[in-house]
């Protein structure tokens, strides 16, 4: 029955993103409501960024439907309409940065006190289990904010950050099923219906953009999936999952590095954290020369490979894991950086 729910799920939320986009695109093009090219983009012509509409009605009509709304979901949900209105308002007329970060406090406030959302233990990596309270709430505010940006920040690319998100949704997805937790794997599934359905007008050349609306929210749901993941084994004397931390960073590995890595840039450089430049990952490849739709290629792959590799070698441990990755990391940054070519200007 699990699986027939979930397959409906998937359809429900993958039927109603596709049906919705060109309705979106339509409305979009008559009220000009178009994102321009500027310096730091990479399209060339003006394009909706409405996509979030879709993906959100996709997601929240299917998990409404086939979900089971426990407690901890209803507030998942809520905060993810918070982060719905907040990003569809900076889609439209923009928002200061200051006011999507107080909307993103008030919906993590949401999971972490309300729906008791958050990391209570650091599995003994480095010695540490059970966290203080203060502590718990504190890291996981700083989880669930960065995973949240982190996700915003790798939208640079026709299809990257929904290809992105497919992969990490359809891993949780599958864990959550395999784990007997079908609550959060049909959350998960639902948010990788939807994305299927947006992917199917974002691919190059791009004909709608999910925008903030988009990112922000799976950025959102990302982010308390992958805290639910990590909690698994806080039901158990015995871990469920093995390494389930570094299996986690693996899993959301492009979009770590590459928040991490621009940060480290920009700050060495003298420059905010949060100033805009073309030191992602797929500006580099880009500058490698590689096409758009080829640099998705190779950073969707990479994912996948790092998530095979943390599963594999799940038995050697978390900080063992963690720190393959950390030296992984390292040397794509410094792949990256060997050649530069000048990145293609929009016309």
């Amino acid at each position: 029955m699990d699986t027939i729910i979930i397959f409906l799920s998937v359809l429900w939320s993958f039927l109603i993103t596709v049906f919705a986009i060109p309705s979106i695109i339509n409305v979009a093009h008559s009220k000009k409501l178009l994102d321009e090219p500027n310096q730091r983009t990479m399209h060339q012509s003006l394009t909706p960024r409405l996509g979030g509409l879709a993906i959100f009605a996709g997601f929240m009509s299917a998990l409404t439907i086939f979900g089971e709304l426990s407690y901890s979901i209803q507030h998942l949900l809520a905060g993810c309409i918070i982060i719905y209105f907040i990003g569809l308002k900076d889609d439209i007329v923009s928002v200061s940065a200051f006011k999507k970060f107080f909307v993103q406090i008030l919906a993590t406030g949401i999971i972490m006190f309300m729906g008791d959302i958050r990391i209570t233990s650091f599995q003994g990596l480095l010695g540490i289990y059970d966290l203080e309270q203060g502590f718990s709430y504190a890291f996981t505010f700083i989880l669930v904010i960065g995973i949240t940006n982190a996700i915003n920040l790798i939208d640079g690319l026709d299809g990257l950050a929904g290809t992105i998100i497919l992969i990490i949704s359809i891993t949780f997805g599958v864990y959550f099923f395999a784990l007997d937790s079908p609550h959060y794997s049909i959350v998960a599934f639902c948010l990788a219906g939807s994305i299927l359905g947006f992917l199917r007008y974002n691919f190059t050349k791009a004909i709608i953009f999910m925008g903030d609306t988009g990112s922000l929210v799976s950025g959102f749901i990302i982010s308390v999936l992958a805290i639910k993941f990590i909690e698994t084994n806080s039901v158990s004397i015995e871990p469920i999952i093995p390494s389930a931390p570094a299996i986690c960073v693996g899993i959301l590995i492009i979009p770590i590095v590459d928040t991490l890595r621009v940060s480290i840039i920009r700050i060495l450089n003298g420059k905010s954290p949060f100033s805009p430049d073309k030191n992602h990952l797929h500006h580099r490849l880009i500058a490698l020369g590689f096409s758009q739709m080829q640099s998705v290629l190779i950073l969707a792959v990479l994912n996948i490979l790092v998530i095979a590799g943390v599963v594999y070698f799940a038995f050697i441990g978390t900080l063992n894991l963690l720190v393959a990755l950390l030296i992984f990391s390292i040397i794509l940054s410094i792949v990256l950086e060997i050649k530069r070519k000048p990145l293609p200007q929009p016309r």
